[in-house]
């Protein structure tokens, strides 16, 4: 009877740890391709103060793949924004992985 739980547990701790494996992408290369986003996303208080005006989500902290999806959501036109459509368009895939590494890895800044 033990056999299966200890079986089951490890599937599960695995499962576990695959789920916090890092983006794919770097970094340290994302944080200096950053300066494209930071105008819109990186203004902290215009952003709560007035919401109606200038509504962006917060980058740091998202989860990366989320970030990656829509990027290419964005540049496949899956998704519709002009000016994200416009960044989106002169990304790479590499470059994607990147930001998203980036921002995932910065909390909520």
């Amino acid at each position: 009877m033990k056999q299966p739980i200890i079986t089951l547990l490890s599937w599960g701790l695995l499962l576990a740890l695959a789920g916090t494996a890092q983006a794919a992408g770097d970094p340290v290369a994302g944080k200096q391709k950053n300066a494209m986003c930071i105008g819109c996303h990186g203004i902290e208080g215009y952003r709560t103060s007035y919401p109606s005006v200038y509504n962006v989500p917060r980058l740091g902290g998202q989860h990366a793949e989320y970030i990656v999806k829509a990027l290419q959501a964005y540049k496949t036109d899956a998704r519709n924004h002009p000016s994200m459509k416009g960044i989106s368009a002169t990304l790479s895939d590499q470059d994607m992985e990147d930001l998203a590494a980036y921002y995932a890895g910065s909390g909520g800044k």
